[in-house]
């Protein structure tokens, strides 16, 4: 009864008092339009109702395929019960929150599927879309599927506010909404600092709340191999931090896969290779090129010996397993940075170089090493990404695989380039979070265009002037979060005569890079199927990992998933982003503040 108490005692306050009145609409005007990411279409009206626990259910429609014992939708709505209302001690096996008889005035959420299946795994083809409908007495959650169903309970969530007495409202609203992209991902790095599996969860949660649904899951690499192969355990028990403590077993990863599941995210595991596999050779030593100084080995070891028919049928086994354990379509194959000066050194490799035909141009050993890679992928009924490495490296492209771009100099032309090769691409370049920096760098990842394959300052289809989109003065391209040299700093505004005679003294890379024109067509940017976030681990682990990604990983979601001209104010979207920097905080995630403030409910869910 106190909920029912403190509507009729807040309505009572209200209709009193005409000025709290109007304070409070505003609030709630605020309160009803911070959806986050902003949904494709909404409006809302001030007329709102108040919801109480008591009496507030799920139910299925008759006509919806999915019904009673659909383990996402009946887990979503346990769920979002808590956290809609996060405040309610209560334990949900006392009550079947959804099928129960309510007390009087209920307020009755429809949820109705029209297709699919409730057993299933989120996929590339996935239907996110949905339309909610929010009026007296109810809501009406329609989608295609449930992975839109999803995305529908989370915004309906949102749009449940408090008052200052702690009565729950919700305003009358209407959504139509759908994602942007496909593929909206976040990558956090398990090598180079070992992240518990709660941390892994916790990041999944926040995840579900700014709707990107790809966990890009970079496992292993040079510091440590924590993945747990039945195949191969000597991978984990010698390559790991420690091989009990700071593993991953199969039933860690089933979890991980489990809980990303019921909240509609996939998870895309990174075996990278042939390089960041150091730690691989701790478990498995003749899969490491030996180094050579002189005529002599020098005792360290290099990238994967790619000239090896044993390094192949490892790979093969090791990856056949781990698509046995990841259910997901997609299989990230790394293939970046690799350093060629192990290979030079080693005589067989160059005696190997020289019956292939290659000369010393060791591109074209990665690339043939990356080509059988893909096709152990392939005969895996698995589809490719790759580091835009593999693109830059190679002659002929692979129509079986997806690029990563992730150089921040030149991204925009790079993404132009990909997909006028008829490639799919994700863009990573822009949003690389894991160095520390000021909170309100947020605004900068919001201003991400991914579909500008051309530079920022307007020029045209065939204009030779003005600066490389990705360069700036004193920028400092990417290296997997670690700075490198400066950066070429481009020559602004120059004609274009110029270009011939740059063309003489610079690498053909970078010559391109300061002249990008590509506008690209609209069947170039059907090509981009999104983008992700990227954590990557040299100064991060579960001490910082939230703060570091939260709020400023929110600002990446809204591009992905919302209408760009409709989010293309900063200023409009920072009382939004605000709004749910403060709910994210009241459901466990420490995100950092965007700026002076305090939040209604500080610090009640931490």
């Amino acid at each position: 009864m106190l909920f029912s108490r403190l509507c009729k005692s807040s309505e009572l306050l209200l209709n009193k008092k005409r000025i709290l009145l109007f304070f409070f609409t505003a609030v709630n005007a605020v309160s009803v339009t911070a959806v986050w990411p902003m949904p494709q279409k909404i409006s809302s009206s001030i007329e709102r109702y108040c919801v109480r626990p008591q009496s507030f259910i799920f139910q299925y429609t008759n006509v919806s395929i999915a019904q009673p014992g659909c383990s996402i939708l009946d887990a979503a709505f346990v769920r979002y019960f808590k956290l809609i209302f996060p405040d309610l001690l209560r334990d949900p096996g006392e009550r079947q929150i959804y099928y129960a008889r309510p007390m009087a005035k209920p307020f009755t959420v429809w949820v109705g599927v029209s297709e699919g299946d409730c057993n299933g795994y989120p996929s590339e083809s996935s239907k996110e879309s949905y339309r909610l409908s929010v009026s007296s007495g109810q809501a009406l959650l329609r989608a295609e599927s449930v992975w839109g169903a999803l995305r529908g309970l989370e915004s309906l969530s949102q749009l449940v506010y408090q008052d200052g007495y702690g009565a729950y409202y919700i305003n009358q609203t209407e959504i139509e909404d759908f994602p942007r992209f496909p593929f909206r991902g976040l990558l956090l790095d398990t090598s180079r600092h070992y992240l518990p599996i709660n941390a892994i969860l916790e990041t999944l949660d926040a995840m579900a709340y700014t709707k990107l649904n790809v966990f890009h899951w970079h496992i292993v690499d040079d510091p440590s191999f924590p993945y747990q192969s039945k195949s191969y355990p000597d991978l984990s028990n010698k390559g790991a931090f420690h091989p009990m403590t700071h593993v991953y077993t199969q039933t860690d990863v089933k979890r991980v896969i489990e809980h990303a599941r019921l909240r509609g995210i996939r998870v895309v595991p990174e075996f990278d290779s042939p390089g960041h596999t150091q730690s691989w050779g701790k478990g498995k030593p003749d899969l490491l090129t030996p180094c050579y100084r002189g005529d002599v080995p020098s005792g360290t070891f290099g990238p994967v010996n790619p000239i090896l028919a044993s390094s192949y049928s490892f790979m093969a086994k090791l990856l056949k397993e781990v698509t046995s354990v990841f259910p997901d379509s997609f299989l990230h194959l790394g293939g970046d940075e690799v350093n060629f000066s192990c290979w030079r050194s080693n005589p067989d490799v160059r005696a190997f170089m020289k019956k292939m035909g290659f000369g010393t141009d060791f591109t074209k050993l990665e690339a043939l090493y990356v080509e059988n890679m893909v096709s152990i992928t392939s005969a895996l009924n698995r589809t490719s990404i790759v580091w835009q490495d593999v693109f830059d490296y190679h002659e002929k492209h692979s129509r079986n695989y997806v690029v990563e771009v992730w150089k921040m100099e030149g991204y925009q032309c790079k993404m132009g380039k990909v997909t006028k090769a008829g490639l799919k691409a994700i863009l990573a370049a822009p949003w690389y979070l894991d160095l520390p920096g000021p909170t309100h760098e947020w605004a900068r990842y919001y201003n991400v265009r991914p579909l500008a394959f051309r530079d920022p300052y307007g020029h045209g289809s065939g204009d030779l002037e003005g600066p490389s989109p990705g360069l700036r003065a004193g920028a400092e391209p990417h290296h997997r979060g670690r700075p490198q040299g400066p950066a070429v700093r481009p020559l602004l505004h120059q004609p274009h005569p110029l270009r011939a005679g740059l063309a003489r003294l610079l690498p053909r890379e970078t010559t391109e890079l300061l002249w990008c024109v590509e506008r690209g067509t609209e069947e170039q940017k059907r090509l981009v199927i999104g983008g992700e976030v990227c954590m990557w681990g040299e100064y991060v682990d579960a001490t910082n990992l939230s703060p570091r990604l939260w709020p400023r990983g929110c600002a990446a979601a809204e591009r992905l998933w919302s209408d760009e001209e409709q989010t293309s104010s900063v200023d409009a979207a920072f009382p939004r982003l605000t709004d749910f920097r403060c709910r994210l905080l009241r459901r466990g995630i420490r995100a950092e503040p965007l700026f002076v403030g305090h939040c209604q409910q500080e610090y009640q869910g931490l």
